[in-house]
């Protein structure tokens, strides 16, 4: 089931600003696209609008079927929401079932098993845990047979154990199948996604495979939202104490921390260490470069006050004006 969606969707909450969010993307099937931006991009809006929530300029297809003017239940998608949207009232089965009465589903208590919660069937959602409502939340939206995935940002209320354990359980239950996933998580991007979308203000600024988009930022704002370092060049030059390198000429040079060589044999130039971060397995190493911070990772924490530094070049990005 392919996606086409053209669409120009604008939205005004009580007491806020009129907000607008333009899309023209193609998702082909067995595709997951993931949209990845910050809070307030216009993500959460794009995927209500594809799913019928919202009025809206241009068209959803699928499969060159027009879904434009159907209603949210009549679209053959299934909708996995950020607050999981378990109706309280219902036990789990029956939250799992209730998609039967438009269509027909597949069976529940099959679908429980798959998620490892047959024991929660007679429950009541606010008597579960995070994890356990998002695999409910999951297993209800499998239940109609969709033809494709809308998933909002399932993942973000869940601690990090428990998130990891269900990342990888949605990379199982989206292998082959068609879904647009909304998300501001760089590692749930990169795990993910076939494809990456980048939102930013209501557009798309940036689409490509995950290598593409975190390797190859093609602005300042992809670049620094992706975690890679972002540096100011003048007339294609990075000053730095005591040397200068000379780039490709542009307005930015970008690298990811975990490119950058610290300690390196013959180093391109040193830089004062000002901070160290212990983070899982490994130290982030914050250095300046002048007034500016470059980032790299380390096994461990680097020794005295300076350190060598080294840009592999075939890593490196340089973004013209």
């Amino acid at each position: 089931m392919t996606f086409d969606i053209d669409i120009a969707a604008a939205f005004t909450a009580e007491g806020a600003d009129r907000f607008e969010v333009t899309a023209d993307l193609s998702v082909p099937a067995g595709e997951t696209l993931v949209a990845l931006g910050p809070s307030g991009s216009g993500k959460s809006l794009l995927l209500e609008t594809i799913a019928g929530f919202h009025d809206h300029e241009g068209t959803v297809a699928l499969d060159g079927e027009d879904l434009t003017d159907r209603s949210p239940e009549d679209r053959g998608l299934g909708f996995v929401f950020q607050d999981y949207a378990l109706f309280p009232h219902l036990t789990v089965r029956e939250n799992v079932a209730f998609g039967a009465r438009y269509h027909e589903i597949r069976n529940p208590d099959e679908l429980l098993s798959e998620f490892g919660v047959s024991d929660l069937a007679e429950r009541y959602p606010p008597t579960l845990s995070g994890g356990e409502s998002q695999r409910v939340a999951l297993a209800r939206a499998l239940a109609v047979r969709p033809d494709a995935f809308l998933l909002d940002e399932p993942l973000s209320a869940l601690d990090v154990p428990t998130r990891a354990t269900l990342r990888e359980l949605l990379a199982d239950v989206l292998a082959d199948e068609t879904a647009v996933y909304v998300t501001h998580n760089r590692t749930t991007a990169r795990v993910l996604a076939d494809r990456i979308a980048v939102v930013h203000d209501g557009e798309i600024v940036q689409t490509g495979t995950p290598e593409a988009v975190f390797e190859r930022p093609e602005s300042p704002f992809v670049a620094r939202f992706t975690g890679a370092n972002c540096l100011e060049l003048d007339d294609g030059i990075l000053d730095t104490p005591g040397d200068s390198l000379d780039f490709e000429s542009g307005s930015h040079l970008t690298i990811r921390p975990e490119h950058v060589a610290l300690g390196a044999a013959a180093p391109d130039f040193t830089a004062p260490v000002e901070r160290v971060l212990r983070e899982d397995g490994r130290c982030r190493v914050v250095c300046s470069v002048g007034d500016q911070r470059l980032d790299a990772y380390a096994a461990d924490p680097p020794e005295g006050e300076r350190v060598g530094v080294a840009l592999p070049r075939e890593r490196v990005t340089v973004l013209r004006s």
